[in-house]
């Protein structure tokens, strides 16, 4: 499995930086945002360094699969599933994309409003 030593979030996944992990197997690695916009915000990330979705592959396919899989589970286990949830992938600078290795926000236990512009 790849990862980037200045890449906080491998750095996290390997161990040498701390989080508040909440799930962690194989392929997937989960953890609190250190800045949360929700009651429940959960970053959701592949163990694999990968920069942007902009950079998967087509061996990517099941793994990014996974980590929405991730996401239900982890939806059910904060009991947000029947009251909702969104995920937010975001790719790239203008998008929000602050750290470089793909990852789905968990977020929910709040209306959340749809707001674009």
């Amino acid at each position: 499995m790849s990862q980037d030593n200045n890449c906080i979030f491998c750095q996290i996944i390997a161990g040498r930086q701390a989080a508040e992990i909440v799930y962690r197997d194989g392929l997937v690695t989960a953890f609190q945002d250190i800045h949360p916009i929700a009651p429940i915000h959960i970053l959701i990330t592949p163990n694999k360094h990968i920069p942007s979705l902009n950079q998967i592959t087509t061996d990517d396919q099941q793994l990014i699969g996974y980590l929405f899989s991730i996401a239900k589970k982890l939806a059910a286990q904060y009991e947000i599933e029947q009251s909702g949830y969104r995920l937010v992938l975001n790719t790239g600078k203008d998008a929000g994309q602050s750290v470089l290795h793909i990852h789905l926000h968990l977020l929910g236990g709040k209306s959340m409003p749809v707001k674009f512009g």
